[in-house]
């Protein structure tokens, strides 16, 4: 073979490089806009002008109605037009933390984030308006889930359930509270007066939840269980709520009030979502805990632990990797896990690259790069970078989940077919082996199996339905790795 010839093919082999890294190439902030407009497609109510999906329209306009007040808004948390306040308040509070800790990586998408948040924290603040009473749920859960229709035409009950000093519900209550601290700080900035008002009405929402303890599971029954039961007790709930005023307030009655639970709270350090807050309450008091030597014990082994389950050859390792590089712990609908602990991983990581930390798991030390290098592969997995080469994000990508279980994406649009289409007039779209008609955009979806395999089918929910807290943690995830120095 001649020089020249040489030469030429390691120039071919060269561009061959370049467009296989080219088809792994993710962007991220494309991937941050539409994991942010996907929760315009979950709203409730009487929608903007500003609505930018716009195949959603207006929905349950008399919702409160039936205990005389006024519930029309909020967000469906899922594929169901149900409005479950547990969830809906943990989306919200971690969409305003994506906010505080990576707001000012979003560029123009801080204005859709906030316009996010506070489609949350306006509805919530109509869920506490009355003192000493929450309002915990709006739709009767099994009615709705018999029904495959549009919330444009929803003809099940809107049953509003609520909590009051009699029926406490401190997991939902304090909850609620810790979405209202952590959006007052998200709009400190932005809009001080509303920043204030959020706060206000945190403190006094979880003055309620503390002082009158009860589980919402008992006050709110077959409402709220199966659907979203809580399973960790409320405790590791007041904590979270305590912990997030603190951050708003920096009244020291907070952290002491953290500090003097967490252990009763401590239920599950390694799980994070609506129901399980330790992870979440570690990883955000971390940087006080270790500014208060007398009580580092108590939060930051534990948030080392966190990190070193997640860590693939770390001995304490306590989640599973698939094949294809996912982190996984059975049960339906995984990503979930995927998108908050990988959310936990780069605010600990940017935590110990202020601080100069490192930590020890077993023989391997680790840094801040490389938690922030596992977050980044779930992002990747998530957004094409796996076996079977699908975005796990509508609408995102070349491929990706076309037949998502989720009734406003399924039913043709009320612009495709103006006539009402009732309770099980959806039934024949379900079945249907057309992909959705209606786009909703940003969506991620329950995700693949451990085999790294994914059923495209309305009748997998756990693999195909999208849910609001799904999201709000990946908004933050994205957010950080839309920075240019990300590689």
């Amino acid at each position: 073979m001649s020089k020249a010839s040489c030469i030429v093919r390691m120039i071919m082999v060269a561009m061959m490089i370049t467009v296989t890294r080219a088809h792994y190439a993710i962007n991220y902030k494309e991937a941050l806009g539409k994991s942010i407009l996907f929760f315009e497609g979950q709203r409730s109510g009487k929608l903007p002008h500003s609505q930018r999906m716009k195949w959603r329209k207006d929905s349950a306009l008399s919702d409160g109605s039936d205990i005389r007040m006024n519930m029309v808004g909020g967000y469906y948390d899922a594929g169901d037009n149900v409005k479950f306040h547990f969830p809906m308040a943990f989306t919200t509070t971690m969409l305003a933390w994506s906010v505080v800790e990576f707001g000012d990586l979003m560029g123009s998408e801080l204005k859709n984030a906030l316009d996010a948040i506070r489609w949350g924290t306006d509805y919530l603040m109509k869920a506490t308006n009355i003192p000493n009473m929450v309002v915990a749920q709006v739709g009767e859960p099994y009615a709705d889930h018999d029904c495959w229709e549009r919330p444009e035409d929803m003809d099940t009950p809107r049953t509003s359930y609520y909590l009051t000093k009699e029926k406490p519900g401190s997991e939902l209550s304090a909850e609620i509270a810790a979405a209202l601290a952590a959006s007052s700080i998200a709009f400190r900035t932005t809009h001080a007066s509303y920043s204030n008002i959020l706060l206000k009405r945190a403190i006094r929402v979880f003055d309620f939840a503390n002082k009158y303890r009860g589980s919402y599971n008992n006050s709110v029954g077959e409402a709220a269980c199966p659907f979203y039961c809580d399973y960790n007790n409320y405790m590791d709930d007041l904590a979270w709520g305590a912990a997030w005023l603190y951050k708003a307030t920096k009244m020291a009655s907070y952290w002491d009030f953290v500090k003097s639970n967490i252990q009763t709270a401590n239920v599950d350090s390694f799980e994070f979502g609506w129901d399980a807050k330790v992870a979440g309450i570690n990883v955000l008091v971390s940087e006080w805990a270790m500014n208060d030597p007398g009580s580092a014990h108590l939060f930051i082994p534990n948030a080392d632990a966190l990190m070193c389950s997640l860590v693939p050859n770390s001995p304490t390792k306590t989640f599973s990797y698939t094949k294809g590089g996912l982190l996984f712990r059975k049960g339906v609908c995984n990503l979930q896990n995927v998108t908050a602990l990988s959310f936990l991983l780069i605010v600990y990581a940017r935590l110990m690259d202020r601080m100069k930390k490192r930590i020890v798991c077993g023989k391997e030390m680790v840094d801040s790069k490389r938690l922030i290098n596992i977050a980044k592969s779930q992002a990747d997995y998530i957004l094409g970078k796996n076996p079977e080469r699908m975005s796990y994000m509508v609408g995102f990508g070349r491929k990706y989940p076309e037949k998502i279980h989720h009734r406003g994406s399924v039913l043709p649009s009320l612009d495709a077919h103006p006539k009402r289409l009732r309770c099980h007039d959806g039934n024949v779209y379900f079945k249907s082996d057309k992909p959705n008609p209606n786009i909703l955009i940003g969506a991620l979806v329950g995700g693949p199996a451990y085999n790294d395999s994914f059923q495209d089918s309305r009748y997998n929910p756990g693999q195909t339905e999208p849910t609001t807290y799904l999201n709000a943690p990946f908004v933050g995830v994205l957010a950080y790795l839309s920075k240019p120095t990300i590689v």
